[in-house]
């Protein structure tokens, strides 16, 4: 089956921990692949959450969604989102990647909404009066 959405680390930090978004996550899952950029952001947040770093990879490998390594073409396209204020190495490399792949990205940083990229977000936008 074709790759459609790039998955951020927060999108699977989402589905992993039954947080609001999840099921959006669940719908696109199964047509979804993760920048390895991405998958080491999850390892990291499992471990600083308690897990050993032997069972965050057994979480990650679970999932069985395909890694795409960060590869010196996703590097050029990563450039075009470096002078977007608050945007981590991460959100870049996703972004990045979906953008030279022609899919969606898809997170729960509702920042991503205003860039002009093909973003999907696991919730809506909230409005602050």
């Amino acid at each position: 089956m074709p790759i459609k959405w790039l998955l951020d680390a927060s999108a699977v930090l989402a589905w992993l921990q039954e947080e609001r978004g999840a099921e959006v996550v669940d719908e696109v899952l199964d047509d979804s692949a993760i920048a390895s950029v991405n998958a080491a952001e999850v390892l990291h947040k499992l471990v600083g959450q308690g897990a050993s770093p032997e069972q965050a990879n057994e979480i990650l490998t679970r999932l069985a969604i395909p890694i795409v390594d960060f590869s010196n073409e996703h590097l050029r396209h990563a450039a075009r989102f470096s002078r977007v204020s608050g945007l981590s190495l991460g959100d870049r490399t996703c972004l990045a990647i979906a953008e030279q792949m022609g899919i969606t990205a898809v997170t729960a940083d509702q920042r991503w909404s205003s860039l002009g990229a093909r973003v999907r977000l696991i919730r809506e936008v909230s409005t602050h009066a």
